[in-house]
C-alpha cells in the first residue's frame, strides 16, 4: 500500500506495467542526465520512466513537460540519496518489505514447473465447490518434539473415535476444541471455497465426503479434525457497486451513522444512485463510477466480513442493500451482477497468480529450489557444513549469538555456485545478521539459516542475470528500492511532522492568514424525514424556549434526524430553498422533508485556526518539503549534464 504513496508523489505507475521474460540485445552505454553529490543518473533510467509514466498521453512531450518533470525526478533523488545516507535501506524493515517485492517481481521470469501447473488445475476445480465444514482444534507448535506431536495426534484420534461411534461433533468441538470461537459456533466454519483455508485444511475438506469426518490433519496452528456438512456448486463472483462514508479517528461516527440513513431516504424517494455516490461517496477510487468494485468471489473480502455477506445476500440485479457498518466506515450496496466461475482458460493466468501467493506453492517453490541447485551446479564441503553448524548455541534462540573466531575460515569453502566459492565466513556473518529470536533447537535453526543462505545466494544469481537479460526489470526493481526509501525519508520528514507539530502548524497560519478565508455560512440545524407530519409537532418548539434536550427527544419520538453545525449553501443544498436570515423554516429536497433553523448568518471572512487546519496541514507540508529540499540541495550537490539533457529531450521527442 505505501508505494501507492509513492506513485502520487511522482505521478508513477509501479505496479502497473506488466513485464514479460524476455531476453533484450546488450544496453549501450549509458548516458549521464545529472549527478546528485557525483552519483550519476543516466539518461536511460529517466527516459524509461517518463515513458512508461505517460502512456498514451502525446501533449507530455513538450520540452516544458519533460524539464518540470526532471526537476520533481531531481528532487525524488536527493530525498533517496538523504534517506540512503541515514542508512534507512539497512533496516530489518526495510530489507524484508524489499525482498517481498522482489520476490513478486521475480515471478515472471522463474521456470515454470508442472506442480505449478497441476496446483492451478487441482484449485480451478475445487473452485467449483463450496464446502460447509466444521473443525476441532487441538493447539501444537512448529517445532514440537515428536513425543509431544504423537500426544497431540493420538488425543485427536481418541476424539474421533468418539464422534464416529456416535458423539455430536458440535458438542465435541465445544468441549474439546482449542479454537476459542468454537464454544460460540460449535466449530462450524460456514461455506468456503479453495484458498480460503490454509492448505492442509482445504485438502481435508474437499477430500472428505458429506457427512464424514477426516483424520487428523496437521496445520502451522495444530491439529484438526474436519467434519464435512454438505457440498454445494459454487456461488461464483458477485459485482456491487458501494456509497461509502468513513469513520474513525477525527469523525463523529453518530453524524456519519445519520448521513448515511438519510442517503439511503433519499434513494428510497428516487434520487439516482449515481448522482448521490459521486457527491457524497468517501471511496475516492470508486465515487466516480457509481462506485462499482471489481467483481470478488466468497473469502475475497474477508478481512471484512460485513461487506462480504451483505454481497451475496443481494438476490437481484439494482438491489439495494439496508445501510450497514465495517471498519472502514458505513455503507449502501447495490447489486450489479452475480458471475458464475469462468472457463480454467479464461480464468487461469490471474488463478495462477493466487497460486504462487498461496501457501500450497511451498511445494512448488522446493521443486524450484532444487532445480537451481542443479542449473547452477551447487557444491558443498560436508567437512566444513559440519564444522560450521556446530558452532550454534542456545543464543541463536535469543538473536544473540555472536559467531566466534574460526581459523581458516575466511579461506574454507562452504559451498560453491556455478564455481564460485561461498565461504564459512561469508555464512558465519550471514547468520549474525539474519537470526531472529526462536524456540528451536540451536542446531536445527542452524541449519534451517543455512539453507536459507544457499537459497539466498543463488536467487542474488539469478537476479543479476535476469537484470542483464531484461534491462526493464532492473529499472522496475530500482523504482520498488526506491519507492520504500522516498515514503520512509517523507513520512519522517514531512507528513509526520506537519500533521503533529501544531505550534508550526499556527506560526504557518498566522503568516498566512490572508489565504484562508470563507463565504458566507449559517449556523443551522436540520431536522428531516421522509413525510413531512413531523414539521407541525416540531416547529412550535423550534420557535418557543424549549431546551435542546426536549426538541432532541421529540425529534427521536419521531424518527426524526437532526444535525446542527456551520454550512455554506454548497455544502448544505437546501439552504438555497430558505429565507437566509435567522429563523425557523420548512423545505423539501431529492425527497426529504425538512425543518431548518437557520441561527447565524456568519458574514464572509478570514477562517478561524480550527476551521482552517486541514488546508494548513496541507499547506505545511508543502513549505516543509519545499524548505527541506533546499538543504538537500546545498547537501548534495546536483549538476545536470547538458549534452546528457539534450539527448534525452531528441529521444523523448523524437515521436
Amino acid at each position: 500500500m505505501r508505494l501507492f504513496a509513492v506513485c502520487i508523489l511522482l505521478g508513477c505507475a509501479f505496479a502497473t506495467t506488466p513485464l514479460q521474460a524476455q531476453k533484450q540485445k546488450k544496453a549501450p552505454k549509458p548516458v549521464v542526465l545529472f549527478t546528485v553529490s557525483k552519483t550519476p543518473v543516466t539518461a536511460e533510467e529517466f527516459i524509461y520512466l517518463y515513458n512508461k509514466n505517460h502512456q498514451n498521453k502525446t501533449e507530455d512531450f513538450t520540452t516544458a513537460k519533460i524539464e518540470e518533470y526532471l526537476t520533481l525526478f531531481i528532487h525524488f533523488k536527493l530525498k533517496v540519496e538523504e534517506a540512503r545516507r541515514r542508512g534507512m535501506d539497512t533496516t530489518a524493515s526495510f530489507i524484508r518489505e524489499y525482498n517481498q517485492y522482489k520476490d513478486e517481481l521475480r515471478r515472471p521470469y522463474l521456470p515454470d514447473t508442472k506442480i505449478t501447473d497441476s496446483l492451478t488445475r487441482l484449485t480451478y476445480d475445487r473452485l467449483k465447490e463450496e464446502v460447509k465444514a466444521s473443525h476441532i482444534l487441538l493447539n501444537i507448535k512448529a517445532d514440537a518434539s515428536p513425543a509431544d506431536t504423537l500426544s497431540v495426534y493420538n488425543r485427536l484420534l481418541e476424539i474421533r473415535n468418539k464422534i464416529v461411534a456416535g458423539e455430536d461433533f458440535g458438542k465435541a468441538a465445544m468441549q474439546y476444541s482449542e479454537d476459542p470461537s468454537a464454544r460460540m459456533n460449535q466449530g462450524n466454519l460456514g461455506y468456503f471455497t479453495a484458498l480460503q483455508m490454509v492448505y492442509p485444511f482445504e485438502n481435508a475438506a474437499y477430500t472428505t465426503k458429506p457427512g464424514q469426518v477426516s483424520m487428523p490433519v496437521r496445520t502451522r496452528f495444530g491439529y484438526h479434525l474436519v467434519y464435512v456438512a454438505d457440498r454445494r456448486p459454487s456461488q461464483g463472483e458477485v459485482e456491487v457497486s458501494h456509497i461509502m462514508l468513513r469513520t474513525g479517528e477525527g469523525k463523529d461516527n453518530d453524524k456519519v451513522k445519520n448521513q448515511i440513513f438519510d442517503l439511503y431516504d433519499q434513494l428510497q424517494a428516487g434520487v439516482k444512485w449515481e448522482d448521490l455516490c459521486k457527491q457524497y461517496s468517501e471511496d475516492p477510487g470508486s465515487k466516480d463510477n457509481g462506485g462499482k468494485l471489481r467483481p470478488f468471489g466468497p473469502g475475497a473480502m474477508a478481512s471484512i466480513p460485513d461487506f462480504e455477506r451483505t454481497a451475496f445476500a443481494l438476490k437481484n440485479a439494482g438491489e439495494i442493500s439496508d445501510p450497514f457498518q465495517t471498519a472502514y466506515g458505513w455503507h449502501i450496496m447495490r447489486l450489479e451482477r452475480k458471475i458464475p466461475l469462468g472457463t480454467f482458460e479464461a480464468v487461469s493466468p490471474t488463478l495462477k497468480g493466487r497460486v504462487n501467493r498461496d501457501e500450497r506453492t511451498q511445494l512448488s517453490k522446493q521443486a524450484m529450489e532444487a532445480k537451481w541447485r542443479r542449473d547452477y551446479q551447487f557444491r558443498e564441503d560436508p567437512v566444513v557444513k559440519a564444522r560450521v553448524l556446530a558452532l550454534g548455541d542456545t543464543s541463536l534462540r535469543h538473536a544473540q549469538w555472536k559467531a566466534p573466531a574460526v581459523a581458516n575460515a575466511s579461506r574454507d569453502m562452504l559451498f560453491s555456485l556455478s564455481g564460485k566459492p561461498y565461504t564459512a565466513q561469508d555464512f558465519l556473518q550471514y547468520v549474525q545478521k539474519m537470526q531472529r529470536p526462536n524456540t528451536q533447537d540451536p542446531a536445527k535453526y542452524l541449519e534451517q539459516l543455512y539453507n536459507h543462505f544457499v537459497d539466498a545466494s543463488i536467487l542474488s544469481l539469478l537476479e543479476a542475470r535476469i537484470a542483464r537479460e531484461n534491462p526493464d526489470y532492473g529499472y522496475l526493481l530500482k523504482e520498488y528500492y526506491e519507492g520504500i526509501l522516498l515514503f520512509e525519508i517523507m513520512e519522517k520528514e514531512v507528513w509526520n511532522k506537519a500533521s503533529t507539530d501544531s505550534v508550526g502548524q499556527r506560526r504557518f497560519f498566522e503568516a498566512h492568514t490572508a489565504q484562508y478565508k470563507a463565504g458566507e455560512r449559517a449556523r443551522a440545524t436540520f431536522f428531516s424525514a421522509s413525510t413531512p407530519d413531523f414539521q407541525a409537532t416540531l416547529r412550535p418548539l423550534l420557535q418557543g424556549k424549549n431546551d435542546e434536550y426536549r426538541i432532541q427527544q421529540v425529534a427521536g419520538e419521531n424518527k426524526v434526524k437532526s444535525e446542527t453545525g456551520v454550512f455554506s449553501k454548497e455544502e448544505k443544498p437546501v439552504l438555497a430553498k430558505v429565507t437566509w436570515a435567522p429563523g425557523v423554516y420548512t423545505a423539501e429536497n431529492n425527497g426529504l422533508y425538512y425543518l431548518v433553523r437557520l441561527s447565524e448568518i456568519i458574514p464572509p471572512g478570514p477562517m478561524t485556526f480550527e476551521e482552517a487546519r486541514p488546508a494548513v496541514i496541507s499547506d505545511y507540508q508543502g513549505d516543509l518539503e519545499k524548505r527541506w529540499i533546499e538543504e538537500l540541495k546545498k547537501k548534495y550537490p546536483v549538476k545536470v549534464n547538458g549534452k546528457g539533457k539534450q539527448y534525452t529531450l531528441q529521444k523523448l521527442q523524437a515521436k
